[in-house]
């Protein structure tokens, strides 16, 4: 018992990143049925961004998250801008072959820009462990929960609650309606970007600090996995977001206690072969066209 619920706290901490990451997915989704495969690059953006800010700057952990966020969510804005935005009446798999172009184009620049080599996080805390009992918990896994928990309560606020949120909200439902009613298309859009990005900002530097590495090529995978979450719970919904990510680190993390940790990445797309051949809604959805 023990030992299971110490993984069920494991698979939080990845979950809770994996969710930070698939919100971007799934609101850039819900707004222009777009899949930013360029979005797993941003959150490596953010990982390199925080690594560099407390490496040169010698700043704490907060102020590099905000630094980070800031950069990623600029980076979202200006790939809207400069890829996707020419090429919003083209057919959706101009705009994937596009998308998947720009995740390549970064991935290479920063390579070239950087080097390949696996760089070590700075750790500006110290990593207590806590005895609970039945499990234990890290301080960075405490930082990890609640940086996330905050992250998601302030996307539900900003959505639900303001009038760029309502702007939002109207744009996944019926764009040219929106803008027969005075919203601005462009700027909800671009907005939906930097919003996405600054949540994978923040991911890449909760990803540095959990395992302490980062490489240029770090947000492939994970971008994959948060994609695979957001389809789970049902991309264009942002709780389908949230429970997919903790869905898709649970059984992550139990796929490597308890069986072949050979297998993690394997039994994750096979999940996601299942929900689309099973509910390609995903968990949360519905045949109704409500989005974000």
């Amino acid at each position: 018992m023990s030992s299971f619920m110490q993984q069920v706290i494991n698979g939080l901490s990845l979950g809770s990143i994996y969710a930070l990451i698939a919100l971007g997915y799934t609101m850039v989704y819900g707004i222009i049925k777009l899949i930013n495969f360029a979005h797993g690059e941003i959150f490596m953006i953010g990982a390199f961004v925080g690594y560099a800010t407390i490496q040169f700057l010698n700043v704490g952990l907060i102020p590099a998250l905000l630094v980070a966020m800031t950069a990623s969510a600029l980076l979202g804005v200006i790939i809207e801008r400069v890829a996707y935005r020419p090429l919003r009446k083209s057919s959706r798999i101009t705009a994937l072959i596009t998308a998947i172009g720009v995740s390549y184009l970064i991935q290479n620049g920063m390579i070239q820009w950087v080097g390949p080599n696996v760089r070590s996080f700075p750790q500006v805390l110290t990593n207590t462990r806590y005895d609970l009992g039945f499990f234990s918990i890290s301080r960075i896994q405490l930082i990890i929960f609640g940086t996330s928990i905050i992250l998601m309560i302030a996307l539900q606020l900003i959505v639900h609650q303001t009038k760029m949120g309502k702007a939002m909200r109207a744009v996944s439902m019926d764009p040219e309606a929106a803008q027969l009613m005075g919203i601005n298309v462009n700027h909800v859009i671009s907005f939906t970007f930097m919003l996405g990005s600054a949540l994978a900002g923040a991911g890449g530097v909760l990803v540095g600090l959990f395992y302490n590495t980062i490489n240029p090529t770090m947000g492939f995978l994970p971008g994959l996995k948060a994609f695979i979450a957001a389809v789970l719970g049902g991309i264009g919904i942002i709780p389908g977001a949230m429970l997919g990510g903790i869905l898709i680190g649970l059984t992550e993390t139990m796929v490597v206690a308890y069986g072949n940790s050979l297998l993690r990445d394997a039994v994750v797309f096979v999940i996601l072969i299942l929900i689309l051949l099973v509910r390609p809604s995903g968990i949360l959805g519905k045949t109704t066209k409500e989005k974000v």
